[in-house]
């Protein structure tokens, strides 16, 4: 019996320990576990305070000033953590990262220049905002190229309780994901195998600074649990996972909870049939729902709007969804995943109705596409802000009832989706649903349709939405798509 261990000093100052999980004995997994506290002892705080970060955000843009830049703007970033993934009852991988960095883009009149280091020594940073200036200088004017609007810029900066450090102990988080696997196996005698059940605990600060007098930043965690597993032998053989994300370790489902889900999740799909090619109801389950959720929002977003690359151009004020259908941008939910006071470029963010009685209330812009397209940022520079589809009130078992003969789609495959024209065309796996119950899994079909009709026949939306993403809407019930299959 040996470990194949590798310890690596890898770019932004990496640590990594790879176990190979098929070859180790109880005493070398004591002895390797051992070198990760020695490696921790420094590395259970930041590097740098605030403070110091806004200091060296200062010390850049000074320089970027004196060197001739008319504006610029720049982003500071840290971050640490760990990851412990468990196989078949053995460790595979632990995993201890840290990383830092800085991004610069500096403005010579409606010019401008991007570099980036992940060295923050004071030379280093000097050279970055230099090399921006002179990608600057070789670039063609873009009169659309500036910082935001100083007037858009947030002013206040509430507590939105996004810091809570995990303190978790290697060993801890092995036994747990070994209890959280042995859950999945626990859950039905069919689950033969596994490809690991996994914890993760990541924390991060960062700093954005700009010209105009800008300048502010917070630290933020995200921790993970996560378990895949495969069910059946042989043809007759099924994966399935789950996972559970959270700001706060008290929020994360226990891993116990997360394994016998994957476990279930993993048999209940065994003997899948195929079905022949028909026209049905489809119910898309939450987790994919909020995939739908996302194709809205890319296709309101500024770059996919000025570019002509939407199939919702000029949809502003138009009647999109059912008037039943409300989604609300929530920046300020404390411990949300997407919460945040301010957007990558400082504009202050605000609770809003993108979608009031099925029509377009707002699009999704930064402060580059808002010029485009003649309009005023949003708020929207790095993307939307915990993005809530409301729930028209029925529970997951009662929109199967409604559905009564259809589809429940619980996978997608591929990328079948045509944002220009709306054009949805994926692979897919589920069950099928006759007079409101599940009868059996399915797979090997094709779901089809086109996005814009399925947001004008969406029948109902239920209240089974999960809070480990930043998009939230509970399972989708469309009125009917093409399924594709034999």
């Amino acid at each position: 019996m040996q470990w194949v261990l590798e310890l690596r000093r890898l770019k932004f100052c990496r640590f990594q320990i790879l176990v190979s999980s098929f070859q180790c004995s109880a005493e070398l997994e004591r002895r390797a576990v051992s070198l990760l506290p020695r490696i921790q002892v420094s590395s259970e705080t930041f590097t740098y305070e605030q403070g110091q970060l806004k200091e060296i955000a200062r010390l850049a843009l000074e320089h970027a000033s004196a060197k001739g830049a008319s504006a610029a703007e720049l982003d500071l970033q840290e971050g640490f953590g760990q990851t412990v993934t468990v196989r078949r009852d053995e460790v595979e991988t632990i995993e201890y990262s840290r990383d830092k960095g800085m991004s610069v883009t500096a403005y010579i009149g409606e010019r401008r220049g991007h570099a980036s280091t992940s060295d923050l020594n004071p030379d280093a940073i000097r050279t970055t905002v230099e090399a921006a200036l002179s990608i600057a200088r070789l670039t063609a004017s873009d009169e659309y190229a500036a910082l935001a609007d100083p007037a858009l810029l947030a002013t206040e900066f509430p507590d939105l309780d996004l810091y809570h450090p995990w303190s978790l102990s290697i060993e801890e988080a092995v036994e747990m994901a070994r209890q959280g696997e042995q859950a999945a196996f626990d859950a039905d005698p069919r689950v033969d195998n596994s490809e690991g059940a996994s914890i993760s605990a990541h924390q991060g600060q960062f700093v954005y600074a700009n010209s105009n007098g800008f300048m502010a930043g917070y630290p933020s965690t995200r921790q993970v649990v996560s378990c895949a597993v495969i069910a059946g032998k042989g043809d007759n053989m099924q994966r399935d996972a789950w996972w559970s994300t959270a700001r706060a370790q008290e929020d994360l489902d226990a891993l116990k909870d997360v394994g016998a889900t994957a476990g279930r999740r993993a048999a209940r799909r065994l003997d899948a049939r195929k079905i022949d090619t028909t026209t049905v109801p489809v119910v898309f389950e939450a987790p994919l729902a909020s995939g739908l959720l996302g194709h809205f929002i890319a296709a309101i977003s500024g770059g996919s709007l000025y570019r002509q690359q939407s199939f919702l151009l000029d949809s502003l004020g138009t009647q999109v969804f059912p008037d039943f259908i409300q989604i609300e941008e929530l920046p300020f939910l404390k411990r949300g995943l997407a919460s945040g006071p301010f957007d990558n470029e400082g504009v202050a963010t605000h609770t809003r109705a993108i979608v009031k009685d099925g029509i377009v209330e707002g699009y999704s812009l930064g402060s580059y596409a808002a010029r485009k397209l003649g309009m005023q940022s949003t708020g929207n520079a790095g993307g939307s802000h915990n993005l809530v589809l409301q729930s028209t009130g029925e529970t997951f078992e009662s929109l199967l009832k409604s559905m009564g003969r259809g589809l429940l789609v619980t996978e997608l495959l591929g990328h079948g989706t045509n944002m220009v024209t709306g054009d949805y065309s994926r692979g897919a796996a589920g069950f099928w649903v006759e007079d409101g119950e599940i009868a059996y899994p399915v797979e090997e079909i094709t779901v089809a349709g086109n996005l814009k009709d399925m947001f004008k026949s969406i029948v109902a939306v239920a209240d089974d939405a999960l809070a480990r993403t930043s998009r939230q809407t509970g399972s989708i019930l469309i009125e009917s798509m093409t399924i594709a299959g034999d």
